[in-house]
């Protein structure tokens, strides 16, 4: 049977439902001849307690029901499929999973929430310009000696106050606290591969990203005290984010719905075998993902798992906002579908993503949430490589210098993601490094960064690209970086431990390079406290004056204006904005990316230099090498 003809089911109630009375078990398998539901006493290792044969009902959905009360049982199910009954696996819904995600587990997930969680709230957002990025794998915050938190590499460890480095200064929660983001993005927190890491092993030395997803609504138990338990993970998960709710910030989900780990041994393909994959004309996997395979977003019910799952992590877990990795992977109406469901449980969760695609694919490029089709998409933002790779150069030419670095010929690039991607009357577009037209309708659907956990931290770039530079000269560059990213129109996004120079030893990509790698080093916060302390003052700038996150297109066009700059290597623009109650109603912002001083024609007026507020006497400025200048009048 074609895939397109399979029924579909349109109940949310697939997987396990428990109550105390009965447990109802749902899985949709159109093409199975058989369907089987294995109970077990623990999460792996020994033989079911019970075999029970599921019964088909319509729309290709098997079910059976269980009486009594049967929580704490461990569950697998398994198809024929052409005469064969293939692998047994957890169902692709399963709420709670035993030790390695082998086995998925009767639960009540009440039990599951931590004290007051029913008080749990969102901290405030009034628009997603004022969101504010920190991107931060779970492991890395806490696996330094000197991070002074008791829970390494757990949930937990978002739970510690007061913990600090050797010399005292806070880590952890109270550091990301201080620093005055808004939003704290999780690489990814679900359940991935064993084969990645281990939970029977946890006492050996493992590390990996977890772009390799098995069990898509389980949280990874590697980051629990106890992963044979598959209520532990559930229950600390909520408890790291319930106390970054209550110190005002929100919490990002990295999601990657578009492969999965493992291809013809993975939980979709044991249950529905082929169906929530894409083919080549040849039957094989295409592979867009760089990874063996990609999900087919476009095909019913795996879009309406995409929707569900997404819904389930925002009611259950209280998630503020999901990050898709290689969102272009995914087709435009099916993250719609995924923008209007949350939309429509709170219009305040923030959604983006990676706008591009690893590898060629047989969605037509027409249909693919890919960056040039931001414009399509309903409240979601993309990735701006454009302004990315404009400020340090290309990610894939290591010695290649940007603007902060000293390149020429960069200035409409950096001018496209000061406006946030929109179309701006003095952007020439044809000058713009990768986009020739504008692809947000809003600024808030630009994502602006230096730098993220893919590829070179901004530092290690930096001594690749200009290894003759003093560190003096490169802590030039790394600041004029920063004062880029947090001036811009766009929604500004940094990697944890950017604030102080991270470094991962040039290591390009650390997916599962050990920990001494990829953990951030609290001891560089005591030897680079200048650059923590500029970044802090830099978002405390932001979140003062409105002007730096005008919120939409048309208010950007009507008070940010370009000025000229007689020299390359400089940009200039004035923020004409009115906000009320803030006293700066016209702002200069100068950017030298020069090696040496530059003189600046200012605009008449009564200017003064943000920093120490002094006058300026007479119309020029002189702008010091490689810095960003502030003056309002």
């Amino acid at each position: 049977m074609n895939f397109d003809q399979y029924p579909t089911y349109s109940g949310n109630d697939l997987g396990m439902n428990w109550t105390a009375q009965q447990s109802v078990f749902k899985l949709w398998s159109p093409a199975a001849e058989g369907a089987r539901l294995h109970l077990y006493n623990n999460g792996e290792k020994g033989k079911p307690s019970q075999t029970i044969s599921l019964q088909k009902d319509n729309n290709g959905v098997w079910s059976t029901t269980l009486p009594g009360n049967v929580k704490g049982q461990y569950y697998t199910v398994q198809i024929q499929h052409k005469g064969q009954w293939l692998l047994e696996s957890p169902d692709p819904y399963a709420k709670a999973v035993g030790v390695n995600g082998k086995r998925a587990m009767i639960i009540d997930l009440n039990e599951t929430n931590p004290d007051g969680w029913a008080n749990d709230i969102r901290p405030p957002l009034k628009q997603f310009s004022d969101v504010i990025l920190y991107e931060l794998h779970v492991r890395d915050l806490s696996a330094h000696p000197n991070s002074g938190i008791k829970n390494t590499g757990k949930f937990l460890a978002f739970t510690e106050y007061g913990t600090k480095n050797a010399k005292g200064l806070p880590t952890g929660l109270d550091h990301i606290k201080s620093l005055g983001v808004t939003h704290v993005h999780l690489l990814p927190a679900f359940d991935y591969r064993y084969t990645s890491v281990d939970e029977t092993r946890l006492n050996q030395p493992q590390f990996n990203w977890g772009y390799d997803p098995e069990n898509y609504n389980v949280p990874e138990g590697s980051y629990s005290t106890n992963p044979y338990d598959g209520a532990v993970r559930i229950k600390e998960m909520k408890q790291a984010i319930k106390t970054l709710h209550s110190n005002g910030l929100r919490v990002v989900l990295d999601v990657v719905y578009n492969h999965t780990g493992a291809t013809n041994e993975s939980v979709f393909n044991r249950c529905v075998p082929g169906y929530y994959y894409r083919q080549n004309p040849d039957g094989s996997f295409s592979n867009a993902s760089a990874c063996g395979n990609e999900t087919a977003s476009e095909r019913a019910m795996m879009r309406q798992f995409i929707v569900e799952s997404v819904k389930y992590w925002a009611k259950e877990y209280h998630i503020d906002g999901f990050r898709f990795d290689l969102m272009g992977i995914h087709d435009i109406e099916t993250m719609n579908q995924v923008s209007d469901a949350l939309y429509a449980i709170d219009p305040t969760i923030f959604i983006y993503g990676e706008g591009w695609t690893a590898g060629a694919s047989p969605l037509p490029d027409s249909l693919k949430a890919i960056k040039a089709h931001t414009h399509q998409l309903r409240r979601i933002a993309a990735f701006s490589d454009d302004f990315r790779d404009a400020l340090k150069g290309s990610v894939f030419n290591h010695t290649e210098k940007g603007f902060v670095s000293g390149r020429t010929g960069q200035e409409e690039s950096i001018k496209f993601g000061i406006v946030g991607a929109i179309k701006h009357p003095q952007v020439d577009y044809s000058k713009v490094n990768y986009s020739k037209a504008p692809w947000t309708k809003e600024p808030y659907q630009a994502i602006s960064y230096a730098e993220c956990h893919d590829n070179h931290t901004l530092w290690d770039r930096l001594l690749l690209s200009n290894p003759e530079a003093s560190e003096e000269d490169r802590i030039k560059m790394y600041h004029l970086a920063l004062s880029m990213v947090f001036t811009s129109q766009g929604v500004p996004f940094i990697q944890a431990g950017m604030e102080m120079l991270r470094t991962k030893g040039g290591a390009e990509n650390s997916f599962d390079a050990p920990d001494e790698v990829n953990r951030i080093d609290w001891d560089r916060k005591t030897k680079y406290a200048s650059t923590v302390d500029f970044t802090q003052k830099l978002i405390q700038l932001r979140k003062n004056h409105p002007a730096f996150r005008l919120g939409t297109a048309d208010l950007v066009r009507r008070h940010l204006k370009f000025l000229e700059a007689k020299e390359p290597q400089m940009i200039a623009y004035q923020l004409g904005f009115n906000a009320g109650n803030d006293p700066w109603t016209k702002i200069l912002v100068i950017h030298n990316g020069n090696s040496e001083m530059k003189f600046f024609e200012l605009p008449k007026g009564n200017w003064k230099v943000v920093k120490g507020i002094r006058s300026i006497l007479g119309t020029k400025v002189n702008v010091p090498a490689i810095s960003t200048m502030i003056l309002v009048e």
